[in-house]
């Protein structure tokens, strides 16, 4: 009943807003967006920590997103973004093919922005739900499909000289979890980021530290204690040649919480807290007939991220056995490699392959798994 009136909804508000467009100084500041995937995976030699495999896996995966943004005054912004995918599996918004949602019956649908933007010359800020806004190269500490909620604060100041282009400072604050009481007693996190540019814009270099207060063990819930993460998290990209186009980078994470008088941490566990990754990009994929190719290597240790904010792209651990649909991808070490062609400027194909290995065992033994996905890609 719920997902038929939300759909519903959103339908009539769609309509409403494309009925406005149709005057001209409406349609100047109102602007749509969204996109299409479709996804072909194969998951196999997966091995679970009691040392059995998990069945090989074949799916058939899509996703929609549509967007709109109001220009409401030269200095705000009002926008918001609906796409398919599972509420509470906010990690993937994918749907597979045949998934149990009735025979050919609706499907769910979500919000996963809601935002006010003001910005003014060298300021800008948004308070509601929206992109994650610090600077990152990869989704191994972040997720692209996890969007925060609360309030954020950038100072973006140029430079006019041979040895800085621009120096930024991003700040925020954004709760996870609302208890109802004072502010201090919610799941949340805050972060505070430096981020410079030089070389003609192509050296980026960036630091900042995050603070996650009460995060439970296991989302959507069904935690049984929780956990104080600090981590430092650094990076630098490089732009070594114009064209092709290659890409350096490196992200580094500490996090230097105390985790040694949590007992409900296993002491195997309490200095897995450190992680990086590299990477190197070849092509990009802006008008018809690029290529991008992208080599990907990551070690991220248990406590080096939040593990269900991060990314579940590279391999089939989960929650579910605990009552959660969220993936836990840290604790692995793994290389992915990928493949990108641009049929035109809104359309490309892009191959990825990833091989994981996990660096301490939960159980008798190490859990690992393959994966290979083909996507269909259509900005619309």
């Amino acid at each position: 009943m719920y997902r038929s009136i939300s759909r519903s909804f959103l339908l009539f508000l769609f309509c409403v807003i494309s009925s406005y467009a149709q005057e001209s100084e409406t349609k100047s500041k109102l602007k749509f967006d969204g996109d299409f995937r479709f996804r072909i995976e194969q998951d196999w030699n997966s091995k679970k920590s009691d040392g059995s495999f998990r069945d090989d896996r074949s799916r058939l995966r899509y996703r929609v997103r549509l967007g709109i943004t109001y220009e409401a005054q030269d200095w705000l912004t009002v926008g918001a973004r609906i796409r398919t995918g599972i509420p509470n599996k906010q990690q993937d918004p994918h749907l597979t093919l045949g998934d149990g949602f009735k025979e050919f019956g609706g499907l769910p649908v979500a919000f996963e922005k809601a935002y006010a933007k003001f910005k003014y010359d060298w300021f800008s800020a948004w308070i509601g739900k929206n992109t994650y806004p610090f600077e990152k190269q990869n989704e191994e500490f972040w997720s692209d499909n996890v969007y925060p909620e609360g309030v954020f604060i950038n100072g973006l100041f140029p430079f006019e000289n041979k040895f800085l282009d621009s120096f930024g400072i991003n700040l925020g604050h954004f709760i996870g979890i609302s208890n109802g009481l004072s502010f201090s007693n919610d799941s949340y996190f805050e972060g505070l980021q430096f981020v410079a540019t030089t070389l003609s814009k192509r050296l980026t270099v960036y630091s900042g530290i995050f603070y996650f207060n009460k995060m439970p063990n296991i989302p959507d819930g069904n935690g049984t204690f929780n956990i104080n993460y600090t981590i430092i998290n650094s990076g630098v990209k490089l732009e070594i040649i114009k064209k092709p186009k290659v890409v350096i980078g490196f992200e580094f994470h500490n996090n230097v919480q105390d985790l040694s008088k949590n007992d409900s941490i296993s002491s195997r566990f309490k200095n897995q807290k450190n992680g990086g990754i590299a990477m190197i990009t070849i092509g990009k994929l802006d008008k018809k007939k690029d290529f991008l190719l992208k080599l990907n290597y990551c070690y991220m240790e248990r406590y080096a991220a939040v593990d269900y904010y991060a990314q579940n792209d590279w391999v089939r651990w989960d929650y579910s056995s605990q009552g959660s649909p969220d993936g836990r991808l840290t604790n692995f070490k793994g290389l992915e490699v990928m493949g990108g062609y641009a049929i035109n400027e809104k359309i490309n194909l892009k191959l990825r392959f990833f091989t994981v290995q996990q660096i301490l065992s939960y159980g008798v033994g190490r859990e690992n798994g393959n994966r290979i996905r083909l996507d269909f890609n259509v900005k619309l």
